[in-house]
């Protein structure tokens, strides 16, 4: 397996006018950036902090270098928190504009090693659906990420439907990442925000798509779930069990086992077990290499975590690292 045919479809990118955007005009929202030199950006928004980020996170010449050492030759650029729902309307809208631009910039100067996965401003969701008719046909956006919840509404709110009928209709898939995660008070002690919430927020949201009929009434729309699926892949027989005796949860024909492969999973799992437990789970058909650069919560070594792992075969391998995401992006 060479440099040349690994895509991370996990790495996050902090583009200048995204930051300066709110350095400019995040206050009157209880956003600031600092744009300190010396260190690095630090975003806050409320409970939401970012950095300070190192220059790759912004410099893509630095990044190719980085993707070089990591043996990944092309990139699925994301935007992490605090993403854009913050924000009133207007700002939003433009900060969204702004991101997804730079995506575009990224891929025009990198075509083959750099593409987007456009944010959408889902707490307004006749913007999202601008956004959505704004970028049709970009060859740069192959998705689109998206908080686990959005502000206080979770994704399966009916609110966002017309959403996903446009992305489902455009053929988008949706790559999911936390952002206000479930229990924060219990959780800023050791970096368990992260460590924890993460993880267990996806799940939560895994569970809203599948009990809120997401998945049924989208059949050809695809969510991508971080961190490996977070506890879900663990809790789905949970899940399952409390389908059979939870009235509940009995509005739905199939149990939430049957939808483990209606999602796709990244490889951030940290953990050759934990990985050979999901690969025994969903296959190697559902998981795509993941690097969640470049935070310090994420693979240094991404590829090797699969060119390793002793229960894979060669076509395997070759699956997680580039096949599901070709299929998956359209590349």
């Amino acid at each position: 397996m060479t440099q040349h045919s690994s895509i991370d479809i996990h790495a996050h990118y902090f583009p200048d006018p995204y930051l300066e955007l709110i350095a400019e005009e995040g206050l009157p929202f209880g956003a600031t950036c600092s744009l300190c030199a010396s260190k690095g950006p630090v975003i806050d928004v409320g409970e939401l902090h970012a950095g300070p980020l190192e220059r790759r996170f912004t410099d893509l010449e630095m990044r190719i270098a980085d993707m070089d050492a990591q043996g990944v030759y092309a990139q699925a650029l994301s935007l992490t928190q605090p993403m854009v729902y913050w924000a009133d309307d207007d700002l939003s809208r433009r900060l969204t504009e702004s991101f997804n631009n730079s995506l575009i910039e990224a891929n025009a100067a990198y075509p083959d090693r750099l593409f987007g996965l456009a944010i959408l401003p889902m707490q307004n969701p006749q913007l999202a659906i601008a956004e959505i008719d704004r970028l049709a046909g970009n060859k740069a956006i192959r998705g689109v990420y998206m908080a686990t919840r959005i502000l206080e509404r979770e994704l399966s709110d009916p609110a966002f439907f017309p959403v996903y009928e446009k992305l489902e209709a455009a053929g988008l898939p949706i790559f999911l990442h936390p952002l206000n995660v479930i229990g924060f008070e219990r959780l800023k002690p050791y970096f368990l925000t992260n460590l924890l919430g993460n993880p267990f927020d996806t799940t939560v949201a895994a569970a809203h798509l599948i009990f809120g009929g997401v998945l049924d009434r989208f059949p050809n729309l695809d969510f991508c779930l971080p961190h490996a699926g977070g506890a879900f892949p663990f809790l789905v027989g949970r899940l399952q069990h409390g389908w059979t005796v939870r009235k509940e949860c009995q509005h739905l024909e199939h149990g939430p086992l049957t939808y483990l492969t209606r999602f796709y999973y990244d490889t951030i799992s940290h953990s050759q077990e934990s990985m050979g437990y999901l690969l025994s789970l969903v296959g190697p058909e559902q998981i795509m290499l993941g690097s969640d650069y470049c935070f310090d919560m994420g693979l240094e070594r991404p590829v090797g975590l699969i060119t390793e792992h002793p229960d894979l075969t060669d076509s395997q391998r070759t699956l997680i690292l580039e096949g599901n995401a070709r299929r998956l992006l359209g590349l």
